[in-house]
Formats: C-alpha cells, sequence, structure tokens
C-alpha cells in the first residue's frame, strides 16, 4: 500500500504500536483513565518524533480519523492522543461507546520524513511526482485552512492522480483545480500504514 523504502519501523514496533493504542482507547473509554506507556517496550525509534494519524472503522465503515501531521512528540505518544481524538473528538462521529470498541479496528499512518526535519510533506512541483499508493496530499490556500488525504484513501477509493487531487480540494473546501492556483501549495507524504487487520 505504501513504498515500503520509506518504512523506519519493525513489524514488532507495529504491532506494539497497535497495542498502545488498544490498551489507551480501552481506558480512556472505560473511565476517562490515562495508562503508563512504560508497560509497553518502547524502542527508540518509537520515542522519535514523527506525525501519525489513528483511524477507527467499525465494521469496515469509517468511525474516526485524527493525527498529527507536524514532527513535534514522540510516536508512541502521537498514537496515544489520536487513538482517544479519533475515539472522541472527531466532528464528523459521534464520540465511540465503550461497548462499540469490540467491533473497532484501529489502522495507524506512522508519516514518514518530508523536506525538513519538522515535517512529513514534501512540495509538489509537477503533479508527475505523485504516486497512487505512496502518496497522500495536503493542500494548502491561505488563509483558508487546508486539507488532507492519506495515501491509502486513493487506492481505497480507485482514484488516479487527477481525481486524487479533486478531492483533496474537496476535503479543504476549496474549487476544483484550486492546486493549480497561484498562491495555493500542494504537498505530498508518505506513511507507514499498518493495521490490527493485517
Amino acid at each position: 500500500m505504501t513504498d515500503t523504502t520509506e518504512n523506519y519501523l519493525t513489524p514488532k514496533e507495529e504491532e506494539t504500536l497497535l497495542r498502545v493504542a488498544r490498551a489507551v482507547l480501552d481506558a480512556y473509554l472505560e473511565d476517562r483513565r490515562r495508562i503508563d506507556l512504560n508497560h509497553f517496550e518502547i524502542t527508540p525509534a518509537l520515542l522519535q518524533k514523527h506525525g501519525v494519524f489513528v483511524t477507527l472503522r467499525r465494521q469496515g465503515e469509517l468511525r474516526g480519523c485524527i493525527g498529527y501531521t507536524a514532527n513535534e512528540v514522540p510516536l508512541v505518544q502521537a498514537v496515544e492522543e489520536n487513538a482517544i481524538n479519533a475515539a472522541t473528538r472527531d466532528h464528523r462521529f459521534s464520540p465511540i461507546t465503550r461497548e462499540e470498541l469490540g467491533e473497532t479496528t484501529i489502522e495507524i499512518s506512522a508519516l514518514t520524513p518530508g523536506d525538513s526535519p519538522e515535517t512529513p510533506f514534501k512540495k509538489v512541483n509537477d503533479i508527475r511526482e505523485i504516486v497512487i499508493g505512496r502518496d497522500g496530499l495536503y493542500i494548502e490556500w491561505p488563509p483558508m485552512r487546508g486539507g488532507i488525504l492519506l495515501p491509502q484513501v486513493a487506492v481505497e477509493q480507485g482514484w488516479g492522480v487527477q481525481q486524487f487531487l479533486s478531492a483533496v480540494c474537496r476535503k479543504a473546501g476549496y474549487p476544483d483545480g484550486a492546486w493549480e492556483k497561484p498562491g495555493c501549495d500542494l504537498w505530498r507524504f508518505s506513511a507507514q500504514v499498518f493495521s490490527e487487520e493485517s
């Protein structure tokens, strides 16, 4: 699904992050309790600062997806915070209940390094740089807020590059083709994507 040459987490580290997210949700949805992450095997890679998105699906349907794009907190902490955010703060959905959790699967998109240490983003100078399945898209047209779509979305929807560009414009609330307008910035980014189902 993603460009495996950019993977920086081992399968064991992926499994640890999924276990962290599951345990965090279990405790938080039970009684708003936070857990001690030191109970998990936290490797140096999980303490590196990376952006991450946590996606929750119930019986295959999207139930929440929130993340951080900036590389500002350790990856394991970003997973902890965004598991809770995806379950309780995605304004598109009602908060997930404790009863729903057993039918909910967790997917994590750990963002890979970008053009600078602070960001996963790589500036798109030519849309031929965009590779479906490897790249997500982020668009920003100040002063309006931006829009983001994860790499796996285009694959799941069966989109080509043009459809992906139109979709990220819609996500941001921009007119179709906004990515070509002066003052509008388009970036691509990659992620190591893994889930409880894989």
